[in-house]
């Protein structure tokens, strides 16, 4: 696998915030906080700058590496930074995975329902698994997570896993949201957190056109970089993925969060929940915040059908980022 995770250490006062394990700092005092786009240079590589902000009298950049899709944040005037659209630097960046991905999520958006990247390539059998943090009032499933590392820790440690979270999510939940961090402190799981807006309105009377995202008055912004805010002052490094509540959209929407913020939409082609089968480069689909037992059942019970293939390096977990790269490395 390719060495995606570098730390990231920034020295600041510890009044201002601390660092978790994985390097990623807890930022208390962001204000200014934009889209703002950009080719940042430092050698020996190149980074697209997806946001700008400030935290206690200091110049922050969020940037993505086009080529491996690793997030990181740091201060912009350790780079040369040359300021450009989103437009150009899809062009200048065409043939790297993140350019492609963005590509691809934009053209499986004619469905009102699980618009964006459904599955990956991976080289070998196996799945991405991504559970959704939705806002709810039932405590985290940790079964999810301590079954998760029983079964992989012996071939795959930490086991990667990507959670789709909200801003409500975060501030109803903190103690479940340390409990997670400090199981990837531990080097159980690895995280990569996904953006699944700041409220997750939804209606049970609404139509799906008239739902979720794209009920009428909804801010866009505020529920993609108020969550992204949400985030970074809890120590979590935001990716480059969204998915859409209810996995609802259209294809305004979706060139909204690929044009307007940069941002890779991630569907499904397996929703536990709804008996879809997970097939070999399935991204998989389950709820982790107490309110999907079903979808919950059947993956422990997915776990353990696999325990021999997984023993065996057969079947294993794939990073998000890694599986999504893979795809459109390998269609070079």
């Amino acid at each position: 696998m390719k060495p995606f995770f570098k730390l990231l250490l920034i020295v600041l006062p510890l009044t201002i915030f601390a660092l978790t394990a994985r390097g990623q700092a807890n930022y208390l005092k962001i204000t200014d906080y934009r889209v703002d786009y950009g080719w940042a240079k430092r050698f020996p590589q190149d980074w697209i700058v997806l946001r700008r902000f400030e935290n206690a009298g200091r110049q922050y950049m969020l940037m993505v590496n086009p080529q491996t899709l690793e997030t990181k944040v740091d201060e912009s005037k350790d780079y040369q930074v040359k300021a450009m659209s989103m437009v150009a630097l899809r062009d200048m960046f065409s043939s790297s995975p993140y350019a492609k991905a963005l590509v691809k999520a934009e053209r499986q958006s004619v469905m009102v329902q699980d618009a964006g990247i459904e599955m990956g390539m991976p080289k070998e059998a196996g799945i991405s698994l991504t559970a959704d943090l939705c806002p709810s009032h039932r405590p985290l499933d940790k079964e999810i997570f301590t079954d998760l590392f029983h079964e992989f820790q012996k071939v795959e440690k930490p086991a990667p896993i990507a959670l789709s979270v909200t801003g409500v999510w975060m501030r109803q939940h903190p103690k479940d949201l340390e409990w997670l961090k400090q199981m990837e402190r531990n080097g159980e799981i690895y995280i990569t957190w996904i953006n699944h807006s700041f409220n997750h309105r939804v209606s049970k009377t609404l139509p799906l056109k008239e739902n979720f995202l794209l009920e009428p008055g909804t801010d866009i912004s505020y529920e993609v970089l108020e969550t992204e805010k949400a985030m970074l002052k809890n120590g979590l490094l935001p990716s480059t993925f969204f998915r859409f509540p209810g996995l609802v959209s259209d294809q305004q929407l979706v060139n909204r969060i690929t044009e307007g913020f940069g941002l890779i939409p991630i569907g499904t082609d397996a929703w536990l929940a709804k008996g879809q089968e997970p097939q070999s480069g399935s991204i998989v689909l389950i709820h982790g915040n107490g309110n999907e037992p079903v979808g919950v059942h059947d993956f422990i019970n997915l776990l353990k059908s696999k325990t021999q293939a997984i023993a065996n390096k057969q079947w294993l977990l794939y990073d998000l980022r890694e599986s999504v790269d893979e795809e459109f490395e390998s269609s070079k």
